[in-house]
């Protein structure tokens, strides 16, 4: 297992192979990632503990949903998305490959470029 120091907590990398990629998010209660999209990478989100506010496109909008565990949602490349952690959560993440794969729009932290 990799460990990854993030600015909103750590990824915890269980599983990189040429063809999938598995993580654990663990994200504490009030931080929030990038709004983000990919260009290649496609990904499933289940919300294993906590409460997670999830913001993701659809029909070109971007629409607020509040994940409970137990959720689920496919993420498609080129579909922007951020999340936010209402409470200390955990974030179940498989996805295709392309871990470096992320165009921040958005960054709390300063990552976004400009």
């Amino acid at each position: 297992m990799r460990r990854v120091a993030k600015p909103w907590g750590e990824e915890l990398i269980f599983a990189e192979t040429d063809r999938y990629a598995g993580k654990i998010l663990v994200v504490k209660k009030g931080e929030i990632l990038s709004l983000q999209y990919h260009e290649k990478k496609e990904e499933t989100l289940y919300l294993y503990r906590g409460r997670v506010r999830l913001w993701i496109e659809e029909d070109s909008v971007l629409q607020e949903r509040v994940m409970l565990p137990g959720d689920s949602r496919h993420i498609r490349p080129l579909t922007r998305h951020r999340m936010e952690a209402l409470e200390d959560s955990e974030i179940f993440e498989v996805s295709s490959p392309e871990l470096d794969d992320v165009v921040r729009l958005e960054d709390r932290y300063g990552r976004a470029p400009g």
